[in-house]
C-alpha cells in the first residue's frame, strides 16, 4: 500500500490513564488522508487528551501511527490551539509574531525581509494581510485565530490540528471561519483534525467523525455516522433534539440549538 492510499493517522487500541483515572480507553480509529475529521464528545470525553497523545505531549499505551506523504520523511504537523496566553499589554504586532522564530537575528535587530515576505503570505492566504501593523493584544476572537491559522500554515503542514477553533468567535465569524478552513484543505491538500463539541460545525463542515466518551462511540463519514444511538451514546441526555435533527440531517442547528460545553 503506497503512503497516498493510507490514513494519514491511525490510533489502535490507544489507552490514556492518569493517576489511576482512565481518560481513554482503547481508541482504534482512523482518520482518512485529505479527510475533515472531527473528534467530538462532551466536556470530560478525552478529546484534548487524544489530541496531546497525538503530539507526543502526553504518555499513552498503544499505537498512533502517522504516515507521510513520502516514505522515510517526517510528518509536517500544524496545531492552532483553542487559544494562546500572552502579555496582551505587550508592545507586538502581529508581523512581529510571525517572523519570531523565522529568522536568527532578534527583532528589535530589524525584520527579516525573507521572513516578512512569507509572513505576508501566510496572512494573505487567511485573508487577514489588513492585521499585519495591528497590536497582537487588541485582536478579536477570531483575527487571533485568523493569525494562529497562518502561523500554522506557515510550516506547510501536511495534518492540520485545531483545538476547539470557533472558540469565542461569534456565528458568523464561525461560519466564515470554516469556510476558510474549507478552502485552505483542499487548495493545499492537507488533512484536518479538528477537536470541537459543537455539532452545528461539525455537520456543515467536517467529512468523517471520530465520537468519543473515553472510548470509541462511532467512527467514519458523518452523514452515516451520527445517528440517534451513536449520538445518544456519545451525548447522553446532554444532547438536544435540535442537535439530533441536525446532524442527521447534515444541517447546521438552528440558533436556538444547544452547544454541549
Amino acid at each position: 500500500m503506497n503512503s497516498s492510499s493510507q490514513p494519514a493517522v491511525m490510533f489502535q487500541d490507544v489507552s490514556v490513564r492518569i493517576d489511576g483515572l482512565t481518560i481513554l480507553e482503547n481508541i482504534c480509529a482512523e482518520v482518512p488522508r485529505g479527510s475533515a475529521t472531527a473528534i467530538i464528545g462532551p466536556n470530560g470525553a478525552g478529546k484534548t487528551t487524544l489530541l496531546l497523545a497525538l503530539l507526543g505531549q502526553i504518555a499513552y499505551d498503544g499505537r498512533i501511527d502517522v504516515a507521510p506523504l513520502q516514505p522515510g520523511r517526517p510528518v509536517r504537523l500544524g496545531y492552532v490551539p483553542q487559544k494562546l496566553d500572552f502579555d496582551r499589554g505587550m508592545p507586538l504586532t502581529v508581523m512581529e509574531m510571525m517572523v519570531m522564530g523565522h529568522q536568527r537575528r532578534p527583532l528589535w535587530l530589524g525584520r527579516a525581509s525573507k521572513a516578512v515576505r512569507a509572513a505576508k503570505e501566510a496572512l494573505a492566504a487567511v485573508e487577514a494581510e489588513h492585521l499585519a501593523r495591528r497590536p497582537a493584544g487588541a485582536l478579536s476572537g477570531g483575527e487571533l485565530q485568523r493569525v494562529l491559522l497562518a502561523l500554522a500554515i506557515r510550516q506547510e503542514p501536511e495534518i492540520l490540528i485545531l483545538d476547539e477553533p470557533a472558540a469565542g468567535v461569534d456565528i458568523g465569524g464561525e461560519h466564515l471561519l470554516c469556510e476558510l478552513f474549507d478552502r485552505l484543505r483542499i487548495e493545499r491538500g492537507f488533512t484536518q483534525i479538528i477537536v470541537t463539541h459543537d455539532l452545528s460545525l461539525v455537520t456543515a463542515h467536517a467529512t468523517d467523525v471520530i465520537c468519543l466518551n473515553r472510548r470509541v462511540t462511532g467512527t467514519g463519514p458523518v452523514r452515516t455516522t451520527l445517528t440517534t444511538a451513536v449520538l445518544a451514546a456519545t451525548f447522553g441526555i446532554h444532547l438536544g433534539l435540535a442537535d439530533i435533527q441536525a446532524a442527521q440531517s447534515g444541517r447546521p442547528a438552528p440558533p436556538g440549538g444547544h452547544r454541549h460545553d
